[in-house]
């Protein structure tokens, strides 16, 4: 398992690219698991950055480890951060099928996690929220 940790400010996103991208790329995975994998990084460090911490700043872990023994291999990508209780996978899913101007602002970026990823998991546990996403592929 490879592991990073930044302050959750959004100028930091690169770092986290960077680093995700090259634990990806080590281990295979090919282009297309890639960019999925950067767009629910970016969706999910973005919100902990605004959000986590708010007005204040502080820690996210983002952990890649790669189940190589299982059949088919997955992705597993956590999100660790001290910040406000928060479940974003208790929020419903956004109304896609209405009119732009007659649709809710928010709610986008966790649904296309959760409709991208295979499995998305939350908990709150040790004053902390762990945030899991996994994507298998072959």
């Amino acid at each position: 398992m490879k592991e990073i940790t930044v302050e959750a400010k959004r100028e930091n996103l690169g770092e986290i690219f960077d680093f995700v991208v090259s634990a990806l790329t080590e281990s295979g995975c090919d282009k297309k698991l890639i960019r999925q994998c950067k767009l629910c990084v970016e969706e999910i460090f973005l919100n902990i950055s605004s959000y986590a911490y708010h007005p204040e700043t502080g820690p996210a872990t983002v952990t890649v480890e790669m189940a190589n023994g299982d059949k088919p291999l997955r992705v597993k990508i956590c999100f660790i951060d001290k910040g406000k209780p928060f479940d974003p996978l208790s929020e419903k899913n956004p109304d896609i099928e209405s009119e732009l101007d007659e649709r809710q602002i928010g709610g986008l970026g966790i649904f296309l996690v959760r409709t991208t990823m295979d499995d998305v998991f939350y908990e709150y546990t040790d004053g902390k929220n762990v945030l899991t996403m996994q994507k298998r592929f072959v």
